[in-house]
C-alpha cells in the first residue's frame, strides 16, 4: 500500500558518498527494495540507485557494507506507517529514526518484530502526530534511547517502560500524558536522561526517581506538579541538569541539592518555593534560575560566588536585605529585579567583571549613588537600575560602557546633568532616564547614539532647546521629552517615530511647527500643556498612522481640522478651539438687532454667489467624475503583466475559481485595497465564478525581501502551500510580475481582529468569541512552531495580521514573511522589521534574531487585547507594560479586564483571570521564562 508523501520534491537529490565496496546481504536488500516500492516517489528509488547503502538516511557497516546499521527517514513527510514492520526484518539495525513525519499510529506488529532485534539501541518517533496511550515495550532488551516527544500521546504511564532494562535516555516531552510522573523507568536503573516536560502530569514527584543514581538530566518543567522536591534528589551525584520550571511546587529547596558538585543547571522558576537552603561552600552551578517564586530572606553570599557561575536569576521574589559584597567573576547575567532588596549597590561587587553582560537590579529599594565601578565592566550590554531610590549624579564612568545597548535608570532620585559625552554610548538602543531630577540641557552629542530606538527623558528638569541633531536618530521609534522645561524651536524629528512623540508640559510656544508634518508612522502625538497658539494645522489630519492627538491646555483657536474616525483628539483647555460640529457662541441680546440686520444683508449677498457656486460645482463635479472614470479605466486597462503563475492548492474548487488575469485586473485598482500591513497590501479580487479571494502584494523591488530568483521563491512558497491547518492562512496560488509577487488566500469577510476588537463591532465579541479566537490563534502558532524540525516563525504577529472567517474562526497570516524577508538588509535594528509597535519583545532591542519566545510575547499581547479591550499601544503606553505594572498587586487584576465582558458572570470573570495568568507568562520580560507555544495552548484549553 502506497503512503502519502509530502514535500517529496525536496528529497529527490541524493547525498554524494564515496564509492563503497562489498554488497548488501540479499535479504536486507530485498527488504529495502520492497519498502522503497511502498514509498513511491521518495528518495529511496531503486531505479536511480540499486545499492540501498547509498540511499538517503541509510548507514551500512563500512567498509564491507554487507549489513545496515541505521535508518533515518526523518522529515520524509510520511503519513502511512504500515510499512514499518517490514524494516524490522533487518536484524542488524542499531538505530531507527522516524522523527518529523506525519504518523498518527504505529502498528502493533512493529513492536512485536522490532523488539526481537537485540542490537537495536535507539528508537525515535519524535515530532509526529501520534495519538493514544503509550505502547508497552515488552521486549527491546537492548534499547538505550527512546524518543516519543512532540506528539499527542495521552493517558497515564505505569508499567509500559518497565521492561526496558538498558534504557539510558527517555524523552516523552510535549505530549498530553496525565497522572503521576512515572517512577518505574527500566529494570536496571541505568537511566541517564529523563525528559517529561510539557505534559499534564499531576501530583508529587516520586522519590523513587532519586534512586536512579546515573541520572544526568531531569526535565519535568511545564506540568501541573505540586508538593516538594524529593530529598532523594540530593543523592543524584552525577546530575548535571535539573529543570522543574512552570509547576506548582512549593516549600524550600532541599539542603544539599545546590551542593551536588556535578550540577551545572538548576531551573525552578515559576513555582511557589519560599526559601533557599543554607550553603556552606560555593556552588558548582553555571545556571541558576529561581525567578517568579515566593522566596524570602536574604541572598546568601555563597550563592553568587561559584567559580563556574554564569547566570543567576532571582527576580520576582520576596528577597530582602543587601546585595552581597562579592560576586563571581565568571557571571554573565545577574537578575535580582522585583524584590525588596535594600541598602547601597556595593561598589566591590561589580569591579571590572570581565564577563558581566546583563545586570538587572530594578524595582527594589536600593539607596545611595550609582557606583562608578559599574563603568569598568567592558562587556556590559544591559544595565537596569530603574525604580529604586538611587540619588546623586550619573557617573562619567558609565560612558566607558561602549557595548551598552540598554540603559534604564528611570524612577529614581538622580540629579545633575546628563553627561555631555553621552554620545560615546553609540550602541544604545534604549535609553530611559525618566522620572528623576536631572537638569541642564539635552546634550547635542546624543545624536551620536545612532541606534537608539527608545529615548525617554520625561519628567525631569531639563532646560534649553531640543538639539537640532535629534533628527539624525533615524531608527528612533519613541521619543518622550514631556514634563521638563524645554522651549524654543522644535526641530525636524526622526521620520521613523512610531510609538509616541511626547512634548507635553514644557514651555513651547508659537504655532504648531510644520516639522511634525513628516511623521506619517506616528501613533501618538502629545503637545499638551504648552503655550502653542494659532490654528491647528491641516497636516495633522493627514498623518496616516495617528491614533491619538493631545492638544489640551494650550492657546489654540479656530476650528479643528477633520481627522479620521479612529483618531482620538483631546482639545480641552483651549477655549477658542472648536470641533467642526461645535455651534458658534450665542450673540448677546444687546447686539441682537444689529446682528439680524447683518445676517439678512449678508444672506442676500451670498445667495447669488451660492446659486453660481452650485451651477459651477455641478459642472465641475461632472467633469471631475468623467476624469476620475477615465483614470480608473486607464488603471484597469494596465494590470501587471504575469511572468509566472502557479497553483499551490490541490483543492479543486479553488483551482477552478482562481483566475490570474482577473486577479491582476483587481490589483490594478486602489479601490480594491482592503488591508495594509507593515509589509503587504491585500486586495479583494472577485473571480468570474463570484468567489472572492485575498490577493497579497509583496514588493519585489524592496531590498528587505530576499525573494531572489523565481525558482527559490517558488520552492519556499510551495512548501508553505503544503501545510494544512484551519487556523493558518495557507497560500493557494502565486503570481510573479516584473516587480512584485502576489499570493492568493481564502477571503475572510469579517476582516482583521484589530478591526473588530477596536472598531464599531467590538460589542459583538463576547467572551465565548474572544476565547475561541485565543484558542484558534494558539493552535495555529503551536502548529507553526512546534513539533517540526524547521519551525515557522512570524516576523509580524499582531491583531492586524489575524483575520476572522467568523467571530470564532481566526486565521494567522503573514507566515511567508520569515521565508522572504532578510532582516540583515533592513535599515537598522531588527525591531524596525520584526514586529509592529506594541508587539515587539524587549529582547529584540539587543538581538538580531527572531525567536519562538519572541512570537510567544507577541501572542501574549494579542491575549491582553482580547482581555482588556485595549489596543497594543494606548495613550502612548504599550499595553504589555501597563498590564505588568498593574499586575504586581493581585487585588488590581480585576481592573485590568474589560469590564463590559467580565461583569457578565462570575464564571466568565474567573476564566478571564485564568487566561490573564497565561498572558502574563507570555509577556514575561525574560525570554527564558516564557512558556512554549504548545504549553500555552494547553493552559488556555484547561481554562474551560
Amino acid at each position: 500500500m502506497k503512503s502519502s508523501i509530502y514535500g517529496v520534491s525536496f528529497f529527490f537529490l541524493f547525498c554524494i558518498f564515496p564509492l563503497v565496496s562489498g554488497q548488501l546481504a540479499s535479504n536486507q536488500s530485498n527488504t529495502m527494495i520492497t519498502v522503497s516500492h511502498q514509498l513511491a516517489n521518495s528518495s529511496w528509488n531503486v531505479e536511480k540507485e540499486q545499492n540501498p547503502c547509498l540511499w538517503e538516511g541509510v548507514t551500512c557497516n563500512a567498509p564491507h557494507n554487507d549489513s545496515i546499521l541505521s535508518l533515518s527517514l526523518s522529515g520524509f513527510g510520511l503519513s502511512n506507517s504500515s510499512f514499518l514492520p517490514l524494516l524490522c526484518q533487518i536484524n542488524s539495525l542499531q538505530s531507527l529514526d522516524f522523527s518529523s513525519n506525519l504518523f498518527n499510529s504505529i502498528p502493533v506488529e512493529f513492536f512485536n518484530t522490532c523488539g526481537e532485534i537485540d542490537g537495536l539501541k535507539s528508537l525515535n518517533f519524535s515530532k509526529n502526530k501520534l495519538v493514544g496511550s503509550l505502547p508497552t515495550f515488552q521486549k527491546f532488551v537492548g534499547l538505550e534511547s527512546l524518543d516519543l516527544s512532540f506528539n499527542s500521546l495521552n493517558g497515564s504511564i505505569d508499567s509500559q517502560l518497565n521492561g526496558l532494562s538498558a534504557l539510558k535516555s527517555l524523552n516523552l516531552s510535549c505530549n498530553n500524558f496525565t497522572g503521576s510522573v512515572p517512577s518505574r523507568l527500566g529494570k536496571s536503573r541505568v537511566l541517564e536522561q529523563l525528559e517529561l516536560s510539557m505534559n499534564r502530569f499531576t501530583g508529587e514527584i516520586a522519590s523513587e526517581i532519586g534512586e536512579h543514581g546515573n541520572l544526568i538530566k531531569i526535565d519535568l518543567s511545564e506540568n501541573h506538579l505540586n508538593g516538594f522536591i524529593p530529598e532523594s534528589f540530593v543523592n543524584l551525584t552525577k546530575l548535571e541538569t535539573l529543570i522543574l520550571s512552570s509547576n506548582q511546587l512549593h516549600g524550600e529547596i532541599p539542603a544539599g541539592l545546590l551542593g551536588i558538585t556535578t550540577l551545572q543547571r538548576f531551573s525552578a522558576n515559576q513555582n511557589n518555593f519560599v526559601g533557599l537552603p543554607s550553603i556552606n561552600t560555593s556552588i558548582s552551578l553555571k545556571i541558576l534560575d529561581l525567578s517568579y517564586n515566593k522566596i524570602a530572606g536574604r541572598i546568601l553570599p555563597q550563592l553568587l560566588l561559584g567559580s563556574n557561575l554564569q547566570t543567576v536569576d532571582l527576580s520576582y521574589n520576596m528577597l530582602t536585605g543587601p546585595i552581597p559584597v562579592n560576586i563571581s567573576s565568571s557571571l554573565v547575567r545577574l537578575r535580582l529585579g522585583s524584590n525588596n532588596l535594600s541598602g547601597p549597590i556595593p561598589s566591590t561587587s561589580f569591579v571590572s567583571s570581565p564577563n558581566l553582560t546583563y545586570l538587572e537590579l530594578d524595582n527594589n529599594s536600593l539607596t545611595g549613588t550609582i557606583p562608578p565601578q559599574i563603568g569598568y565592566n567592558p562587556k556590559l550590554a544591559l544595565l537596569n537600575l530603574a525604580q529604586n531610590k538611587l540619588n546623586g549624579t550619573l557617573p562619567d564612568e558609565l560612558l566607558n560602557l561602549t557595548q551598552l545597548e540598554v540603559l534604564k535608570l528611570q524612577l529614581n532620585k538622580l540629579s545633575g546633568e546628563i553627561p555631555n559625552q553621552i554620545g560615546r554610548l553609540n550602541m544604545l538602543s534604549v535609553l530611559n532616564i525618566s522620572w528623576n531630577s536631572l537638569n541642564g540641557i539635552i546634550p547635542p552629542s546624543i545624536s551620536n547614539c545612532g541606534k537608539l530606538i527608545n529615548l525617554n527623558l520625561q519628567n525631569n528638569g531639563l532646560t534649553g532647546l531640543i538639539p537640532d541633531a535629534i533628527g539624525n536618530l533615524k531608527f528612533l521609534l519613541e521619543l518622550r521629552l514631556g514634563e521638563n522645561k524645554l522651549h524654543g524651536r522644535i526641530p525636524d524629528m526622526p521620520q521613523k517615530l512610531q510609538i509616541s512623540l511626547n512634548l507635553s508640559f514644557n514651555n513651547f510656544d508659537g504655532p504648531i511647527p510644520k516639522t511634525l508634518s513628516e511623521l506619517n508612522d506616528l501613533e501618538v502625538l502629545d503637545l499638551s500643556n504648552n503655550s502653542f497658539s494659532g490654528e491647528v494645522p491641516e497636516f495633522l489630519g493627514t498623518l496616516s498612522s495617528l491614533s491619538q492627538l493631545v492638544l489640551s491646555n494650550n492657546q489654540l483657536y479656530g476650528v479643528l481640522p477633520q481627522f479620521k474616525r479612529n483618531v482620538s483628539v483631546y482639545i480641552d483647555g483651549n477655549p477658542q478651539l472648536h470641533r467642526p460640529q461645535d455651534h458658534p457662541p450665542v450673540l448677546s441680546k444687546k447686539g441682537k438687532s444689529v446682528g439680524v440686520t447683518i445676517v439678512i444683508t449678508f444672506a442676500a449677498a451670498v445667495l447669488a454667489v451660492v446659486v453660481v457656486a452650485i451651477v459651477f460645482l455641478l459642472i465641475s463635479r461632472r467633469l471631475s467624475k468623467v476624469n476620475e472614470e477615465q483614470l480608473q479605466s486607464l488603471e484597469v486597462l494596465s494590470p501587471p503583466r504575469v511572468i509566472q503563475g502557479n497553483m499551490l492548492t490541490a483543492n479543486g474548487v479553488h483551482r477552478s475559481n482562481i483566475d490570474f488575469t482577473k486577479a491582476m485586473e483587481a490589483v490594478a485598482s486602489p479601490a480594491n485595497i482592503v488591508l495594509k500591513t507593515r509589509f503587504s497590501t491585500y486586495y479583494k479580487a472577485m473571480m468570474p465564478s463570484g468567489a472572492s479571494y485575498y490577493v497579497k502584494k509583496l514588493n519585489w523591488s524592496d531590498k528587505i525581501f530576499q525573494l531572489g530568483s523565481p525558482d527559490k521563491f517558488e520552492q519556499e512558497i510551495e512548501a508553505l502551500g503544503k501545510l494544512s491547518n484551519s487556523n493558518i492562512m495557507i497560500p493557494l496560488a502565486y503570481v510573479l510580475t516584473v516587480d512584485s509577487a502576489y499570493l492568493f488566500y481564502e477571503f475572510s469577510p469579517k476582516g482583521t481582529l484589530y478591526d473588530i476588537l477596536h472598531g464599531s463591532l467590538k460589542s459583538s465579541l463576547d467572551w465565548a468569541s474572544r476565547y475561541s479566537i485565543a484558542v484558534g490563534v494558539a493552535q495555529g502558532l503551536a502548529f507553526l512552531h512546534g513539533c517540526t524540525s524547521s519551525p515557522i516563525l512570524l516576523i509580524d504577529l499582531s491583531s492586524r495580521s489575524i483575520v476572522l472567517k467568523s467571530l470564532k474562526e481566526p486565521q494567522v497570516g503573514d507566515i511567508e514573511l520569515c521565508k522572504v524577508i532578510d532582516p540583515s538588509k533592513s535599515n537598522g535594528s531588527l525591531s524596525t522589521v520584526a514586529g509592529s509597535v506594541g508587539y515587539i519583545p524587549p529582547e529584540y532591542a539587543y538581538t538580531m534574531r527572531v525567536t519562538m519566545a519572541g512570537n510567544v510575547y507577541s501572542f501574549g499581547v494579542v491575549l491582553l487585547e482580547l482581555l482588556t479591550g485595549k489596543a497594543a499601544v494606548s495613550e502612548g503606553t504599550e499595553l504589555a507594560k501597563w498590564v505588568l505594572s498593574n499586575s504586581v498587586r493581585p487585588n488590581k487584576l480585576d481592573h485590568i479586564l474589560d469590564f463590559s465582558i467580565s461583569r457578565t458572570s462570575l464564571v466568565v470573570r474567573n476564566q478571564m483571570l485564568a487566561v490573564l495568568k497565561v498572558a502574563l507568562a507570555c509577556v514575561s520580560v525574560t525570554p527564558e521564562s516564557r512558556p512554549k507555544m504548545k504549553s500555552v495552548l494547553r493552559m488556555i484549553l484547561n481554562v474551560r
